[in-house]
């Protein structure tokens, strides 16, 4: 696990893989309803990259959450000024807004909770922990409120 802000998990090979593949279903619509393909123009090249998310939707509001840390589309996304959610064919461009730290316990613990399956190997806690619990893993995980149209 990464503990430096500015550092992220790299995927492995596996990781890699299965994000492509599965991006491939997500082109073609194939997903649950909280998976889409998170396009964002890189920050140096401009070229438009693609990475499967889960996007949590949380008292009404809808949130990304960065589980392995500040990753390249974590350092794209702050860069530029939205991002592209994809599902076959429907699109949406999305404004992101950083929660600040301190309303990131609950929106963490929810995150860990909902999706436990496919990201508890990124928390050093367990699903279903206390929020208080994740105070002190704040700095390590970026997160974003989805807003309207970019």
């Amino acid at each position: 696990m990464a503990t430096n802000p500015s550092d992220f998990d790299k995927p492995t090979a596996v990781d890699r893989t299965f994000t492509r593949v599965f991006g491939v279903l997500l082109t073609l619509g194939i997903g649950l309803a909280h998976n889409y393909l998170l396009e964002v123009r890189g920050r140096k090249t401009g070229r438009i990259y693609a990475t499967a998310v889960d996007v949590l939707t949380l008292n009404g509001q809808r949130f990304l959450v960065a589980p392995r840390g500040r990753t390249q589309w974590v350092r794209n996304a702050e860069a530029g000024c939205g991002v592209r959610l994809r599902k076959g064919r429907h699109t949406e461009d999305v404004r992101l807004r950083r929660v600040p730290d301190e309303q990131k316990p609950e929106v963490l613990k929810a995150y860990l909770d909902r999706f436990k399956l496919s990201v508890q190997r990124y928390f050093p806690i367990p699903a279903g922990s206390p929020v208080a619990d994740f105070t002190s893993l704040v700095d390590r995980y970026p997160v974003f409120e989805l807003l309207g149209n970019s």
